[in-house]
C-alpha cells in the first residue's frame, strides 16, 4: 500500500482552512499532517511534522506566507517540504515574494478541488505549478518590460535543445505538452528540465520561467530575443 503524502494547511480563515482539510482528508493517497492559522506556527509546525506538501495562505497575522515560505526553505531540515502558495488574490507582488522565497506552485482559492489535488500531488513528485491565470500573468508582468539586451552573463552556454525546452517551459507548457511540441518524449524533456534547473541554479520549475524572461532570453509569446 503506497504511503499517504502529509499536507499541512495554513490559512488564517477558519473556514477556508476546515474546507481544505475535509478535501484532503477525504482523498485517499493524501493525509492532513496539521493545520495552522498564522505564519509562526506554521513554521513550528512544518518543522515539526515535516510534511510532504505545504499549502500556505499569503496574508496572514503575526507572520505572512511569504516570510513564513522563506522560513521553511531555508531550513534544511525541511528541504524535502513542497510550499504550494494559496491566495484569494490575482498576480502581485505577493506572486513574485512566495516563488522567490521557495514556493513551488501559486494557486488562487477558487482552483477546482480536482486541480488543487493534482497541485498536491505535482508539488510532492518535485515538480511546480501555477494556475493558468497565474502562469500567463506571471509571463505578460515579464513581458511588459523586457531587459533591453540579453543577459547572456546570467546565462551559461545551453545546446539547442535545451533552449527550446526553456523557451517552452517559459511558456508555461507541461512536460507532456513541451514533448510533444519537440516530438520527443516525456522522460526526454524531464531530463533536459533537470539539466536547465542545474545549469541556471534554479530551485524549481517556476524558477526557470522568471530567469528566461528575467535574463530576456524570451519576451511575450516565448520568441527568443536577440544578444
Amino acid at each position: 500500500m503506497t504511503t499517504p503524502l502529509r499536507v499541512v494547511v495554513v490559512d488564517d480563515q477558519e473556514l477556508v482552512r476546515a474546507g481544505f482539510v475535509a478535501l484532503l482528508s477525504a482523498t485517499p493517497d493524501l493525509e492532513v499532517a496539521g493545520e495552522a492559522g498564522q505564519g509562526e506556527e506554521a513554521v513550528r509546525l512544518v518543522r515539526a511534522t515535516r510534511p510532504d506538501v505545504v499549502l500556505m495562505d499569503v496574508r496572514m497575522p503575526v507572520l505572512d506566507g511569504i516570510e513564513a515560505t522563506r522560513r521553511i526553505t531555508a531550513d534544511p531540515a525541511c528541504a524535502q517540504t513542497k510550499i504550494v502558495v494559496l491566495t484569494t488574490f490575482g498576480l502581485d507582488e505577493y506572486v513574485f515574494g512566495a516563488l522567490r522565497a521557495g514556493a513551488v506552485g501559486f494557486l488562487l482559492k477558487d482552483t477546482p478541488p480536482a486541480d488543487l489535488l493534482r497541485a498536491v500531488r505535482v508539488a510532492a513528485d518535485g515538480d511546480a505549478l501555477l494556475s493558468p491565470s497565474i502562469a500567463r500573468r506571471l509571463i505578460d508582468a515579464f513581458a511588459v518590460t523586457p531587459p533591453a539586451t540579453v543577459d547572456t552573463g546570467g546565462l551559461p552556454e545551453l545546446t539547442e535543445r535545451e533552449a527550446d525546452v526553456l523557451r517552452l517551459v517559459a511558456q508555461g507548457l507541461s512536460n507532456v505538452e513541451i514533448a510533444e511540441r519537440l516530438y520527443i518524449g516525456a522522460a526526454t524533456v524531464k531530463t533536459y528540465v533537470s539539466r536547465l534547473l542545474t545549469k541556471l541554479d534554479a530551485a524549481t520549475r517556476v524558477h526557470l520561467v522568471i530567469h528566461a524572461y528575467e535574463s530576456g532570453l524570451v519576451t511575450r509569446g516565448g520568441e527568443r530575443r536577440p544578444a
